[in-house]
């Protein structure tokens, strides 16, 4: 039986209107830690069969044979799904018809893109089966030599970054605040490319039932989802029923549908039965998006004082052969550091990669690691303690464009942790602190901005004649638990009415009118019980 924690309860942390921060049972929490969570691939629907990508080997060329015959050979494998046997799309994979659809590979053809990417789906009735049948296709290819690398090809200017960013951002002149500073550095930093790994791979349980399709998978976008699916089958959104109710994971990288999960759809539309496909470990490098590699260069000024009186944030980054997203680095330098000059630009070139995708603070967590040490140099060559450095350059207003901000509250934030942390005692000069074994202690500090997003959202909160509660929102999980959204939405009721609070009942279907607001429909919907 579950323990109760009551708001009555000592501690009692009481707060007119709000439950955050009171002590709640978070019953998924509870079902996480045992084990009683289905995530997508715990669900086996009646006849179902597996499904295993066959990925390329290569970076770049095509594909030129498949031994299909041994794969249908072995016991218990049931079909292979190929470019010259699918089922048919009503769109084209390729096709892009708005700025947050992705190309993606659904065996249109022999050509290979880049390494990992899938080139056949051997399904069985077995998992063991549908392994060793991919692995008996033994492929061959027509190589070419892959582009990769941040010098791979010749730069350009992309039409925009991140979600329809400009490339290029110029306020004031930089090269006169960099000629009138006292001090200026100049410093390049690169970062890697990144992969998203949750715990949780891509997973897909798929069903079809005539012209309806029945998935659990992780998603944490699902309305996006749910109208790429019926756009690629040819069906109502509304035919396309997805259940997502826990989500291990995503950092990003489930923000989209992704090819593999549409080849699991495919797949049992193939054998007109239920399929799961879920990727291996190593095959989440390539089809599912990552953080792409940046160089980035910071060119910045001050005057005696150690005011800012120009700052440069140029980046280059990388996106696939055959679609674009470029990693937003610079975005970072346009809110923090106050300055009568700020120049951003980005370039990019292409390389045979899956394309880069949305992954944990994009642009900003490359970046503010650019900036933020440069920062530190700048302040370094001025004598100057970091911390009292960012202080006295903070923006009190955007930079840029020079609007005030709704709130800020970065110099309390400075001033707390200094004191957690006893800054004052930190000495001036780098590499001075040692441990008891001799090693040396790095201690220094960083500031991070990332950008507060608002959509519409709809809540609905009923409070029934028996004194039970009832609120539903449309929401899905995001990683950390799809059940807390619920809760917040809750939050007015048990107050006013000193109902106990207890988590969420159920999911609803995406036919719930809550789970498709005017501005961005969510095909779940949250209820949580107030009895």
């Amino acid at each position: 039986m579950t323990p109760e924690i009551r708001l009555t309860e000592a501690p009692a942390h009481l707060r007119h209107g709000s439950n955050i921060g009171q002590p709640l049972t978070r019953r998924d929490g509870i079902l996480k830690v045992t084990g009683r969570a289905p995530y997508a691939a715990d669900h086996h629907p009646p006849k179902m069969l597996f499904a295993v990508l066959a990925v390329s080997t290569i970076a770049r060329g095509r594909v030129i044979f498949l031994d299909i015959e041994a794969a249908k050979s072995h016991p218990g494998v049931v079909d292979v799904m190929t470019p010259a046997h699918k089922p048919p799309l009503a769109e084209d994979p390729d096709a892009k018809t708005n700025p947050f659809m992705f190309r993606m590979e659904l065996l249109q053809n022999d050509s290979v893109r880049y390494a990992n990417q899938p080139i056949a789906v051997v399904i069985a009735e077995t998992l063991e089966a549908a392994t060793e049948g991919a692995a008996l296709l033994v492929p061959k290819y027509e190589t070419l030599t892959p582009r990769i690398g941040l010098d791979a090809g010749e730069s350009f200017i992309p039409p925009s970054v991140g979600v329809g960013h400009p490339a290029v951002v110029e306020h004031g002149d930089v090269e006169a605040g960099l000629a009138a500073a006292a001090r200026t550095i100049e410093a390049i930093y690169e970062t890697p490319a990144q992969y998203h790994n949750p715990m949780e791979p891509h997973a897909i349980t798929a069903t079809w039932d005539h012209d309806k399709l029945s998935i659990d998978t992780p998603s944490q976008g699902l309305a996006m989802a749910q109208s790429r699916i019926a756009g690629l089958f040819g069906i109502a959104p509304e035919n396309v029923h997805i259940r997502s109710h826990f989500l291990g994971g995503g950092f990003g990288c489930k923000g989209f549908i992704s090819g593999p999960q549409i080849l699991g759809i495919m797949a049992a539309r193939l054998v007109n039965r239920p399929v799961k496909l879920v990727l291996r470990r190593e095959q989440m490098y390539g089809p599912v998006g990552h953080r792409s590699p940046t160089r980035q260069r910071l060119r910045i000024g001050a005057d005696a004082a150690g005011l800012l009186t120009a700052l440069e944030h140029s980046a280059k980054t990388v996106s696939s052969m055959f679609d674009d997203f470029f990693e937003p680095a610079v975005d970072a330098s346009h809110t923090l550091y106050a300055s009568s000059a700020i120049k951003t630009a980005q370039e990019a070139v292409r390389v045979d990669s899956g394309t880069p995708l949305f992954m944990r603070a994009p642009g900003e967590a490359t970046g503010s690691i650019a900036l933020e040490s440069a920062i530190d140099e700048m302040a370094w060559a001025c004598r100057m303690d970091p911390l009292e450095f960012r202080i006295m350059n903070d923006a009190e207003v955007e930079p840029i464009s020079g609007k005030p901000f709704s709130s800020k509250a970065l110099h309390d934030c400075y001033a707390r942790g200094a004191e957690r942390f006893g800054w004052e005692g930190r000495p001036l000069s780098p590499r001075q602190i040692h441990g008891d074994a001799g090693f040396l202690i790095g201690w220094g500090m960083g500031t991070a901005t990332f950008p507060a997003l608002m959509f519409q959202g709809n809540a609905r909160a009923v409070v029934r004649a028996d004194g039970r509660g009832v609120v539903e929102i449309g929401a899905h999980d995001m990683g950390r638990t799809c059940r807390m959204p619920a809760s917040l939405a809750a939050q007015p009721i048990p107050r006013l009415r000193g109902l106990p609070f207890t988590m969420p009942a159920r999911l609803s279907s995406p036919s719930s009118p809550i789970s498709r607001p005017a501005m961005s429909a969510h095909p779940c919907s949250e209820r949580a019980m107030l009895a």
